[in-house]
């Protein structure tokens, strides 16, 4: 075996072994899966996560006012359960939203031609004095849907500003401004942090402390009294984006390996994970810092093969050295080659892959 990959071989081998316990856990069924998100424990188990997942549960998209429920009303008296699941808050458009999105799944399925008359009937029944602005709001939302489905096509071809300024100016047409920031208040929210992130992308001489120290900022004026709920409950979403900025990526390229590492884990200190969390990732950081090596060696090494053989022979010796690099592997990474994907020649992407 080559003498400069053997150690290095036997190192990864290591960090393998010692990281199945950290990044792999078993399911209640008893087989293991993998553990992308070192987070992911530690952000579900606060109460003010919970409830923030839970509130923002169903996420708007551009068709459909946020709030959308997929649970079914249950037999029997819908009136009672109205009143009581939305009774105490049936005065706020998202509220109204939600119920409305929920009615018409459920009455669409039951009377497809005549669902209609059937939601109305029942509002009337449970809520008679908003009868006339629940009617009213069900119309919008039945307008909007049909007005997206009829420019979907236009709206596609738009520059992403142009697309937004579009959907915006007609969802305030129909709702009102005031209603349709209510009801997509959660997209508002992510295009404030969106915006700030370009902004934060752009900055040309921020190092990648103070691009964080801007980013939770942006955070918090978006977000407010909740932003520390909400990063708890998107902990690995908001890391992600973050790193996936150009100019972070760049600075974390440019540092020497120790500085490297620290950097990562004072981005994942500061997005609130506890020590235990941090010892994870800095585990896991280690294997694919082993496991990138490993791979630069073996693409020099297939490299320096291809110039020198072809055909059934280059393809023999390339075989053999998959084997003496990746074992079980071995054979995934000959099919992926075969299809044209070069996993050792993506970008590295710091703290991501």
């Amino acid at each position: 075996m080559n003498r400069r990959k053997a150690p290095l071989l036997v190192a990864l081998a290591l960090l393998l072994a010692g990281s199945a316990l950290l990044v792999f856990k078993v399911r209640p069924g008893g087989d293991a899966a993998p553990e992308s998100d070192p987070a992911r424990a530690q952000a579900a188990a606060s109460p003010q996560a919970q409830a923030l997942a839970a509130r923002n549960r169903a996420a708007p998209t551009a068709g459909n006012p946020e709030g959308a429920e997929a649970v079914e009303p249950p037999t029997g008296d819908l009136v009672s359960y109205l009143r009581s699941r939305y009774g105490s808050r049936i005065r706020e458009p998202h509220t109204q939203m939600r119920m409305l999105e929920q009615l018409m799944r459920h009455f669409q399925k039951l009377n497809p031609t005549g669902w209609e008359a059937d939601l109305l009937d029942l509002l009337k029944q449970a809520f008679p004095e908003l009868y006339d602005e629940l009617a009213q709001r069900l119309r919008q939302r039945l307008d909007y849907e049909s007005w997206m489905k009829e420019h979907r096509a236009e709206l596609k071809d738009k520059p992403e500003a142009e697309r937004r300024a579009a959907i915006w100016e007609e969802r305030n047409r129909l709702f009102g401004k005031e209603v349709a920031e209510k009801l997509w208040a959660a997209e508002l929210r992510n295009t404030a942090v969106t915006d700030a992130l370009k902004s934060i992308d752009a900055h040309p001489n921020a190092t990648v402390g103070e691009r964080m120290a801007q980013y939770k900022q942006s955070l918090q004026k978006t977000y407010g009294e909740h932003s520390q709920a909400y990063v708890q409950a998107h902990q690995q979403e908001l890391m992600n984006r973050f790193l996936d900025l150009g100019s972070v990526q760049k600075d974390l390229m440019a540092m020497a390996p120790e500085q490297r590492a620290q950097n990562l884990r004072t981005i994942r200190q500061e997005m609130g994970l506890d020590p235990e969390a941090l010892n994870r990732w800095d585990e896991l950081d280690r294997v694919r810092d082993a496991r990138w090596e490993l791979g630069s060696q073996y693409m020099s090494e297939r490299e320096a093969l291809a110039q020198q053989y072809a055909g059934p022979e280059l393809e023999a010796r390339l075989t053999e050295l998959r084997a003496r690099y990746f074992s079980d592997e071995a054979q995934t990474i000959a099919e992926e080659e075969q299809s044209g994907f070069y996993r050792f020649t993506r970008p590295r992407q710091w703290g991501r892959n």
